[in-house]
């Protein structure tokens, strides 16, 4: 397997058509934004309220993409798409620790990849002078990789 096979496989494996999965994320990912809007004023700006905000775009974005119907059944006649929805074609869903695991793992995500972002802040907005971008990404790596571990630990054993 190679090095873009596994970072695919972590971040866009599970993608696929399914409306409470998409549910679960969208309502987690909003609950973490809501977090990161009613921290106070002086504190928003600081790590933990800004790992918040960068998970919550991720685990967001990929409840969105949950919501997208895939187009495996373009082209296909009336029972040959019968056929494919049917209850043998269906994928399993993996178990609720390893499911857990992943919620964490796509929210470590965001400040792991999104830390550049926090620059940005720093350009609009000049009176942010030191914008904690390593503590951020370091959260981030943590969440990613602890999420990751649960996923691990759990798939091995079933």
């Amino acid at each position: 397997m190679t090095l873009r096979e596994l970072f695919l496989e972590n971040l866009a494996g599970d993608l696929e058509y399914h409306p409470r999965r998409a549910a679960v994320y969208l309502s987690l990912g909003a609950a973490a934004l809501c977090f990161w809007m009613f921290s106070p004023v002086e504190r928003k700006f600081t790590t933990i309220p800004l790992v918040f905000a960068l998970g919550s775009l991720t685990v967001l974005l990929k409840g969105v993409f949950f919501l997208r119907k895939s187009s495996e059944g373009l082209g296909l006649t009336q029972p040959e798409l019968a056929n494919l929805s049917g209850p043998s074609n269906r994928k399993s869903l993996p178990s609720d620790n390893s499911q857990a695991g992943q919620i964490v793992q796509d929210f470590g995500a965001g400040p792991l990849l999104l830390w550049p972002l926090l620059n940005v802040g720093k350009d609009i907005d000049s009176a942010w002078g030191n914008p904690p971008r390593f503590p951020v990404f370091i959260t981030g790596a943590i969440l990613f990789f602890l999420g990751w571990l649960v996923r691990r630990l759990t798939s091995s054993s079933s």
